[in-house]
Formats: structure tokens, C-alpha cells, sequence
């Protein structure tokens, strides 16, 4: 039994260690694979194609850059923040609701576009208690704002993470709806009011 489990041992061993051999791929390779299994993209899609100097560093990093490198991601990342001209930083919490649920756009049956982007935003977080069906990716959003006592300071917080969670989050799994023009200045603004807005689902 004992020269059973020592050969079980071994066995392993070296499949792990064939894995991590295994595992080192030649990051030209893994792109030019990439790109060729879009051949049909529409050219506008090409720039997605090609990961920014943040997505290089974080993809390098496994998402855990030194200390050095995640205050270089978020001061990049935050000057990239285009902010609403009025000054304001919440919108309509009920347009919100409706882009949150929205999972459309960027996808090859929404080409040509045939209405806004939406952000799909409870494929990762929970907004409301009413709704059932949500991803557990991001934390709960539950009583967001009432947490925070709906403090001005939080408003602009809350537009710069959904804008480029990056300045919040180096590294984070969540899309850049702003940077990467997933959504518009007037979009963000909305689903930030679900989440800061007093009378919205998320607050009650």
C-alpha cells in the first residue's frame, strides 16, 4: 500500500511539474492566436484587439502589481476620467435601472448597433432585493448609498469607478464603461443615481 501511494506521489509530482512547464507559452504565440480567432471582426473592434499599457501590466502581474506600479495604474488611469461639463454626477436612478439590466452591445449579433449599450451591470452585483437573478463577481450593492450617507464626495467616487474602476481598483475585473466608450457621460451619471439616489430600489 505504502509503495502504492509513494507512486501516486510521484505521478503527480511530475504531472504538476509538466503543467507549469506547460504553462509557459510564448505571449506572441497566445496574441497571434487571439487575433486570429476573429477574422470577421469589424475593423472598429481592432483597437480591442490590443491590450493597453495597463492591461499589458496587469496581465504580466496576474493582476497583483508591486506597490510602485498600482499608484502608477490609477494615476494613468485617472487622468483618462472624462467628468460630466455641468458638474453634476448623478442622473435619472430609473434610466440607470434600465442600463444596468441591459446586457446589449459589443457583441457580434449587436453589429451593426441597433440601440444604446448597456452596462449588464447584475451580471456581477446585486442592486436591488426584487430582483432574483444576479452574478456574484462584484459585491453587493445593496443600501450603497445609504452606507455612505449619500455624501457628495461618494457621488464623484462612485462616477470615477464606474468610469475606470481602475483609479478605485488597479487591476479590477470590471470593464471600464467610460475609458473604453462602452457608455456615455450621460449613462454613467444614471447608474450612479440608482446607487446614491435616496428613493431608488438599491437605498431601501
Amino acid at each position: 500500500m505504502r509503495r502504492i501511494s509513494l507512486a501516486i506521489v510521484a505521478i503527480l509530482a511530475a504531472s504538476s511539474a509538466a503543467a507549469q512547464q506547460a504553462g509557459k507559452l510564448d505571449p506572441a504565440r497566445v496574441d497571434a492566436a487571439f487575433r486570429t480567432a476573429f477574422p470577421a471582426a469589424p475593423l472598429a473592434w481592432q483597437p480591442r484587439l490590443t491590450p493597453d499599457e495597463t492591461m499589458k501590466l496587469c496581465s504580466a502581474t496576474r493582476n497583483s502589481p508591486p506597490a510602485a506600479a498600482l499608484a502608477q495604474i490609477q494615476q494613468s488611469e485617472k487622468a483618462r476620467i472624462e467628468y460630466p461639463s455641468d458638474g453634476k454626477f448623478v442622473g435619472d436612478w430609473r434610466a440607470g435601472e434600465s442600463v444596468a439590466q441591459s446586457g446589449y452591445g459589443l457583441r457580434f449579433t449587436d453589429d451593426p448597433p441597433r440601440q444604446a449599450n448597456g452596462g449588464n451591470c447584475y451580471a456581477c452585483h446585486q442592486l436591488s432585493r426584487q430582483e432574483l437573478s444576479y452574478g456574484t463577481l462584484g459585491p453587493s450593492l445593496l443600501r450603497y448609498g445609504k452606507l455612505r450617507n449619500f455624501s457628495e464626495a461618494d457621488m464623484k467616487a462612485t462616477y470615477e469607478k464606474i468610469y475606470d474602476p481602475h483609479v478605485a481598483f488597479p487591476c479590477s475585473n470590471m470593464p471600464r464603461f467610460g475609458v473604453n466608450t462602452v457608455l456615455t457621460i450621460d449613462q454613467i451619471k444614471d447608474l450612479v443615481a440608482p446607487l446614491m439616489s435616496r428613493d431608488s430600489p438599491v437605498n431601501q
